[in-house]
């Protein structure tokens, strides 16, 4: 059975959804308000559970050739969707130390977080088809994907907090020899002519960090994916829709950085039982001489008992906290 027309209609779906969001949500620049921002979330999430629904009722006709069942390829997803969903909360940080740097006004924020979203879209999906060819040829590459991750985790939690400045990165060196670039914003403008010159203007390099900031990201969350399921379709749209909902969450959280003060060490603890789950099938049959599986049920519960001690934990830490300085 040709699957192509599901490729196709996924794709034309996310574009239609962007091209909505763009021209006639967002259609006039301004900032983005923390409701406004909550309703996208809601949308976003909820067309993802209608996404998994369908998975869960469809999944055997439309992938006949699937070794899926209905439930477990919608439980894969679901899996695959927090995962990427948790990792992404930690490019929020990033954003917003780079539009801080860049000090790019609020009404501009959305546009540069929405063509950042549609460049991931590309460069994820060039990611996943390269890792999935990469782990199908050389089975060997699981053990570096699950290493990194691990690897990855414990560099958060040990590794200090170190101010970025991203005005210095080389992306924005490399575009000021390529292009003159203007004094101040331009507008939501990414490029201008004055005086007949093309120019670039700040935003474009706002853009460019971001793209190449959620590329660093992709290498750590790619890994993470596949060692929850290695099917192309469902790593992939899992993918898109935890990027979709990226920019609303920005707006959501950016607010509400220092409430949640022990999400850090609870993605560190996610990154790194995703790896030791993605090397455990290996490291038991070269123990053990059989091939162990955590099941993909405990990942998801581990997954949603570490976010959820994670807020309670730095709610209960916050209260006392404020409860002290109201003593005092």
């Amino acid at each position: 059975m040709d699957t192509t027309w599901i490729w196709v209609a996924f794709n034309v779906f996310v574009l239609g959804m962007l091209a909505l969001d763009l021209g006639v949500f967002h259609r006039h620049a301004h900032a983005v308000s923390v409701k406004e921002a909550t309703w996208w979330s809601v949308a976003w999430i909820g067309l993802a559970l209608v996404f998994n629904a369908g998975i869960y009722l469809y999944w055997e006709q439309l992938w006949p050739a699937s070794t899926y069942t209905n439930s477990e390829a919608a439980l894969a997803f679901l899996t695959g969707y927090l995962i990427e969903k948790s990792l992404s909360i930690d490019n929020v940080f990033v954003f917003v130390l780079i539009f801080g740097s860049f000090a790019v006004p609020a009404a501009y924020q959305h546009r540069v977080l929405f063509w950042g979203v549609l460049g991931a879209l590309v460069l994820r999906g060039v990611m996943i088809a390269a890792g999935a060819a990469l782990l199908a040829q050389f089975h060997w590459i699981i053990w570096i994907f699950g290493g990194f991750l691990i690897y990855t985790g414990i560099r958060m939690v040990t590794a200090g907090v170190h101010e970025a400045d991203p005005t210095q990165h080389s992306v924005v060196k490399l575009l000021r020899r390529i292009f003159p670039v203007t004094e101040g914003y331009e507008g939501q403008k990414f490029f201008v002519t004055q005086r007949g010159v093309l120019m670039a203007t700040p935003l474009l390099a706002v853009l460019l960090v971001v793209e190449v900031s959620d590329v660093i990201f992709a290498v750590d969350s790619i890994p993470a994916i596949f060692a929850v399921t290695k099917d192309p379709f469902i790593v992939y749209t899992s993918n898109v829709f935890a990027i979709l909902g990226l920019r609303s969450l920005y707006f959501v959280m950016a607010g509400a950085m220092g409430s949640v003060r022990y999400l850090k060490p609870a993605l560190a603890f996610i990154l790194t039982f995703v790896g030791i789950k993605m090397l455990f099938p290996d490291a038991t049959y070269y123990l053990l001489g059989d091939k162990l599986h955590i099941p993909v049920e405990w990942s998801l519960g581990v997954i949603v008992l570490t976010l959820v001690v994670a807020v309670l934990a730095s709610w209960l830490v916050n209260r006392r906290d404020a409860a002290r300085s109201a003593q005092a």
